[in-house]
């Protein structure tokens, strides 16, 4: 990771957590318990999912480990499936996705997808870097979105599986050429997903690029830990180690303000029921239509991934904990679901039926100067991490 992508408001972040009380939240990844998952490991395979206009194909891939199965699609690396086993040892799909390629083409919400050249929000689709401006795709309004209208979400990624000792997983790689979407650099992307013998999904991202550019790459899978295509996630209950969070305007830009979470519906520093937070006539929320923010992280940039939040299904059990190295989580309570998408199960997808966790930098930080920065230059390497971890209670 470059100097730069490390670069963090130290003392904003530290004197959040202290504010908080937050002082054990910083956990590293490596303490977290097993899930008393099987620890059973299969060698990943695939097969034909579809084939794009142009003839090429797309494949799906299978990974299975510590009762955890992912399904991964080479095209935009989504995740079109993870299931993970309930309190009672019951097995189902938490992501909510298509059963079919021509969906993802057509229609998706970013389901599962991974997310480039720079995941979220860019002010007008426009930042200047090195005294040279730029622009990119406005595809949400005045803005730039995830990377554009074509962005990592909508590209074929070479994909390679491996078994390494009790980790199975698959290897994701493209290389986005100078000037895709508007910006510079020929980036070159390696994305890893691992499933560990305890069930842990692992996604290590690393990037260079041969001109000085900005980077911010992020997964956008859509959970609902009781069950794909059963309903609202309003019962699910958060919890995150962030005492601020950055405030929007009218388009969901940042303000540039940490504000702090206390008395807010932002407030998710002990464990609250999400429906309770998002349906709240709070001027952000109305925004948003929902929760639709970034959350500073208590803990900041970090080298190893740490704490960041807990998700739990009181119905079935399930929890998923995350761990990050990044510094802030974009938390999308669904809002934009709206009742014409059929999911994997057949039913249709209604506003607050699944919700994301997106580890990332925070949105519009090129032109944030406060913010942590996301430029990458030549000679650097872009890493980040997130864990997920997976149990039943």
């Amino acid at each position: 990771m470059s100097t730069s992508r490390r670069t963090v408001l130290a003392g904003a972040t530290a004197g959040a957590a202290a504010a908080a009380g937050l002082a054990g939240t910083g956990t590293a990844y490596a303490a977290a318990s097993p899930t008393g998952h099987s620890t059973t490991g299969h060698s990943p395979s695939r097969e034909l999912f579809g084939r794009l206009a142009d003839g090429t194909k797309v494949y799906r891939w299978t990974i299975a480990n510590g009762g955890t199965r992912l399904k991964v699609l080479s095209y935009g690396g989504i995740v079109q499936s993870l299931e993970i086993p309930d309190r009672h040892g019951a097995a189902a799909n938490i992501s909510l996705g298509f059963d079919n390629l021509d969906d993802y083409v057509a229609e998706s919400p970013y389901f599962g997808a991974l997310i480039g050249r720079y995941g979220n929000r860019i002010a007008k689709g426009r930042f200047t870097l090195d005294g040279r401006s730029y622009q990119v795709p406005l595809n949400d309004g005045p803005n730039s979105l995830h990377g554009g209208d074509k962005g990592f979400d909508k590209q074929v990624w070479d994909v390679e599986p491996f078994s390494r000792g009790s980790d199975r997983g698959l290897v994701l790689r493209r290389i986005s050429p100078d000037g895709e979407m508007g910006y510079p650099g020929t980036l070159k992307v390696k994305v890893t997903y691992t499933l560990t013998a305890r069930g842990d999904w692992r996604i290590d991202y690393e990037a260079t690029t041969d001109r000085a550019t900005v980077a911010n790459l992020t997964s956008h899978t859509y959970f609902n830990l009781a069950g794909e295509g059963s309903g609202s996630i309003d019962g699910h209950t958060l919890e995150m180690a962030a005492a601020r969070y950055t405030p929007v305007d009218a388009t969901l830009i940042p303000t540039g303000e940490l504000a702090r979470v206390s008395g807010t519906p932002f407030d998710f520093r002990r464990a609250k029921a999400i429906g309770e937070q998002a349906r709240t006539p709070h001027e952000q929320v109305l925004y948003g239509k929902g929760l639709d923010h970034n959350w500073v992280l208590d803990k900041g940039s970090t080298s190893a991934p740490g704490y960041a939040l807990t998700l739990t299904d009181p119905g079935s059990g399930r929890v998923m904990k995350m761990y990050t190295t990044e510094p802030g989580m974009q938390f999308y309570s669904g809002n934009f679901l709206d009742g014409t998408l059929a999911g994997t199960s057949g039913r249709l997808y209604r506003q607050g039926d699944g919700l994301c966790l997106e580890s990332q930098h925070f949105p519009d930080s090129p032109n944030q100067p406060s913010f942590p920065s996301t430029v990458l230059r030549p000679g650097s390497t872009y890493r980040s991490t997130t864990v997920h971890t997976f149990s039943a209670r």
